[in-house]
């Protein structure tokens, strides 16, 4: 994420992003001048914990004797598309770099000498920016703010062009990167349409040639590697400002200037369309199946594949093959699941046991992380939480705090634990996956047809016939719909 040239990253003191991760503190001391050029910045145990949009900006912008910590700058860039849009953002840093700049050149020859130097932590800066927030420049205005202080700036070094250069290629990285994800976007995914055809569906004779996931790949080991590819190539195309919208949306109608533009959720949505369409296709391989003790298989089946995923700390996948299982049209199977060793489900079920906030699931993603920080090996880094508990987790710390306090100020305090989760996430989602692509089995995952909710019932009744009038009614009725449709 933080990409930076090395002669840049040398010369200046940097402070590794959430080192502390944070906790109940906040990161990112100021330097001791700060506070009384600032004027209103509140600190506690010196820590940053309120202040007004101006001094939070002004804190921002690097100045020739100082330059803020990377935490701050990813914490303020992160929460301040709440309070303005980020074009406005970058006029007022343009326009504090400019004043800045005035008084070096009216200065004495030592101070015009700084120039250089106080350019080179701009550049920094606008490289953080661009590098960790792309999307902060989709629209005209942010690119002509930007080239407005990148041209300011380029003054500083007219000589040899060497700021120039450096801009150039800043600029070029970040229109690679914009062109990339809107590629992605026109792309759209065709989501799978879940089939309702009652030719698919009533299993009037046996279907002995119908693949199933067994005939695809047997061993749960590999499912599971497969799974976490598709998992790490979702989640790369999340940014954090995608994450933000949850909070910034929320606060739409309340504030004018908040960025809830939900045609930026895509990727959200997209990732979320995957964890449901994985319970629909572990549902669909289980109902679909004529003879018990070929369902029995595929559910022990789909029993170690999750349990490979949690070894390997996919918890996402784990958590969408559990709630698969546990769909009505699957747990009603009585037959099947009797023939099932359950024991290993039981210790699945336990880790995502939803008592106490989910307590076992979040010990466990814990060891995940921490084995991730410390770890040599990409295999090891790997942590792929449960994508609608995390979302969960930023919506209900939103909703606990106020974005401000009552004397008007910001509350940093807030947005330091906000910005924590979603840096965790960025960190573990920009790992490579280290296990090796099948596009055959990934092909079948991504494409097989999965039943709709109306049709899984039709499946399981059909293997396993209904057990009490209940059942019957609605087995009675759903048949009689699916055949008034043909």
């Amino acid at each position: 994420m933080y990409i930076l040239q090395k002669k840049m990253r040398e010369t200046m003191p940097q402070t590794p992003i959430f080192s502390s991760m944070l906790s109940s503190s906040c990161s990112g001391q100021v330097q001791p001048d700060m506070g009384e050029k600032c004027g209103d910045p509140v600190y506690q145990d010196g820590n940053l914990i309120s202040g007004s949009l101006e001094a939070l900006i002004e804190r921002l912008v690097p100045t020739m004797d100082y330059y803020p910590d990377r935490t701050y700058i990813f914490t303020f860039l992160l929460s301040s598309r709440v309070f303005i849009h980020p074009h406005e953002l970058l006029a007022k840093v343009g326009q504090i770099c400019i004043k800045q700049k005035q008084q070096l050149e009216i200065g004495s020859e030592a101070e015009k000498t700084k120039l250089k130097s106080f350019a080179a932590k701009i550049i920094q800066l606008l490289k953080e920016w661009t590098e960790t927030f792309p999307y902060d420049f989709q629209d005209e205005k942010s690119m002509k703010e930007l080239k407005e202080i990148a041209h300011r700036i380029t003054q500083c070094d007219e000589e040899n062009g060497t700021v120039k250069k450096i801009i150039s290629q800043m600029t070029q990285n970040l229109l690679m990167t914009l062109s990339a994800r809107s590629q992605y976007q026109e792309i759209k995914e065709k989501f799978r349409q879940p089939v309702t055809d009652k030719g698919t569906i009533l299993k009037n004779k046996p279907q002995s040639t119908q693949k199933d996931i067994l005939s695809i790949c047997c061993d749960p080991l590999i499912l599971a590697q497969q799974l976490t590819h598709i998992e790490l190539e979702r989640v790369s195309n999340i940014y954090a400002e995608d994450l933000m919208q949850i909070v910034s949306h929320v606060d739409s109608l309340d504030n004018h200037k908040c960025r809830g533009d939900v045609t930026k959720t895509y990727t959200l949505e997209a990732y979320d369309n995957w964890f449901n369409c994985l319970s629909m296709l572990v549902a669909t391989e289980i109902c679909r199946v004529v003879k018990k003790k070929q369902r029995t298989r595929i559910v022990e089946f789909f029993i170690d594949v999750a349990r490979e995923c949690f070894n390997i700390g996919n918890f996402n996948s784990m958590m969408a093959i559990i709630s698969g299982m546990n769909l009505s049209p699957v747990a009603r199977l009585k037959k099947t699941w009797s023939k099932v060793k359950t024991a290993k489900f039981d210790v699945l079920e336990h880790h995502m046991d939803p008592s106490s906030n989910f307590c076992n699931y979040r010990t466990a993603l814990q060891g995940a992380a921490q084995r991730s920080q410390t770890a040599n090996s990409n295999r090891e880094k790997i942590v792929i939480p449960v994508f609608n508990l995390f979302i969960k987790d930023i919506y209900f710390l939103h909703k606990m705090h106020t974005n401000r306090l009552p004397n008007g100020q910001i509350n940093f305090k807030k947005f330091w634990e906000i910005s924590r989760l979603i840096h965790d996430f960025i960190t573990w989602k920009q790992v490579e996956c280290p296990f090796e692509k099948d596009k055959k089995i990934q092909s079948y995952l991504l494409t097989t047809p999965i039943y709709s909710e109306e049709a899984l019932f039709i499946a399981s009744f059909e293997s396993e016939g209904p057990e009490n009038h209940v059942e019957k009614d609605s087995w009675k009725t759903l048949r009689t719909t699916l055949l008034n449709r043909a």
